[in-house]
């Protein structure tokens, strides 16, 4: 019996609930300050993942409805707040760990209606200086790399329910997800094909609520 012990699903943000990342939307349809390519710089071990969101996030140059088109573009799970209560009602807890921007997580959580622990990079923006980041130093899983370390928060998860889950897409997500017990793991994208080549096994699914009906099914 767990009826003890919480159900706590961990879970990123852009691209997991939304169907599109902030950064490749912003990266590929605004415009910005420079030309220069600090995702390659990254990926290339010069900065640090956070590093170059922020450089990236900053060089933007657009007005607020240029950016706000781009929130809209990210295509946030229509079926979220619905998926969102059903969980809750059956005694799930959720929680967004993200190394992107609190900013706009914020504003389509809100949007839709939905209130959710966020744990993610705080920002701000203005046409004329782009999204600014700012290091979450406050945060109890601040790293220095990513900005919020989910690992971290899966494992503060884990701490208190042992079968917690963890759903993602991205290279941030791949630390975390190999945290969890078999069976726990839902994964997209780059995560996905990057455990699919590693043998690991996952839950595929293409939107979030897919998650949130896959759960609900096994209660």
């Amino acid at each position: 019996m767990r009826t003890s012990l919480p159900k706590i699903l961990v879970s990123d943000f852009d691209g997991t609930m939304t169907k599109y990342d902030f950064f490749d939307l912003a990266l590929r349809d605004l415009p910005a300050a420079s030309d220069h390519d600090y995702w390659q710089d990254f990926v290339a071990g010069r900065l640090t993942h956070f590093a170059a969101l922020q450089k990236i996030f900053a060089n933007i140059r657009t007005d607020w409805t240029g950016v706000n088109d781009i929130i809209q573009r990210m295509e946030l799970d229509p079926s979220l707040k619905d998926s969102v209560a059903r969980l809750r009602a059956a005694g799930w807890e959720i929680i967004i760990a993200s190394a992107g921007s609190e900013w706009y997580i914020r504003r389509l959580l809100a949007q839709a209606g939905v209130e959710l622990e966020v744990h993610a990079n705080p920002g701000v923006f203005s046409p004329e200086t782009g999204l600014v980041l700012s290091p979450p130093v406050d945060s109890p899983y601040y790293s220095p790399h990513t900005g919020i370390d989910k690992s971290a928060v899966m494992r503060a998860a884990l701490a208190r329910d042992p079968r917690a889950v963890f759903a993602g897409d991205g290279r941030p997500d791949l630390a975390p997800a190999q945290l969890v017990q078999p069976g726990r793991l839902y994964a997209c994208g780059w995560l996905a094909d990057h455990l699919r080549q590693g043998g690991t096994a996952f839950h595929p699914f293409g939107t979030w609520s897919e998650i949130a009906n896959h759960l609900l099914e096994q209660t």
